[in-house]
């Protein structure tokens, strides 16, 4: 695997810039996917959401100075792509962010690339229920099982807000799942 600074480099010199971006896709494709499926809930978004976050890597790549990871600055890209998304969504049909999101749960009943039982759907929704925030640092910490320094990164907040916040969605989730 290439080094991070190396791949950065490469990225912005133009006789290596195709060839370090195919490594780049095929190194943090999977990871992104879920990342900005676990926001969107929908696979065929999420790849239309995926797509538009390596556009937009390759696009600022000569704005990246490097004060984070690489890999955290393309999580925040794909994040605020995600949360874009929704927000276009849910005005496009005229419904809140609460009602859509409550609406992707169910569709995933029906989504041939959600391999998840009754337990999992259930979790979604209490999921679903959390506000934007919380939910994010929930999925990144709880299915990605990133380090709170990480996410700090990414999210460019405080890793004590960052555990209230997690603490907080988990007693939400564990409520809505004793009630439901």
């Amino acid at each position: 695997m290439i080094a991070e600074e190396t791949l950065v480099i490469q990225l912005k010199q133009k006789d290596h810039q195709a060839k370090a971006f195919e490594v780049l896709v095929n190194t943090y494709k999977e990871r992104l996917y879920w990342h900005i499926r676990r926001i969107v809930l929908n696979h065929d978004d999420t790849d239309d959401v995926l797509q538009n976050t390596f556009i937009k890597v390759f696009r600022n790549i000569d704005s990246f100075k490097g004060d984070s990871k690489l890999y955290s600055w393309m999580y925040r890209i794909a994040t605020n792509e995600a949360l874009s998304f929704l927000k276009s969504k849910s005005q496009k049909f005229k419904i809140n962010n609460e009602k859509l999101m409550t609406k992707a749960v169910e569709d995933l009943r029906a989504d041939v690339y959600f391999e998840g039982d009754e337990i999992q759907l259930k979790l979604q929704m209490a999921i679903a229920t959390l506000p934007e925030k919380q939910k994010l640092i929930f999925n990144m910490k709880y299915f990605q099982e990133m380090k709170y320094e990480e996410i700090s990164e990414i999210l460019e907040t405080s890793v004590g807000g960052l555990k209230a916040s997690y603490h907080l969605a988990s007693k939400k989730i564990e409520a809505f799942l004793k009630e439901n």
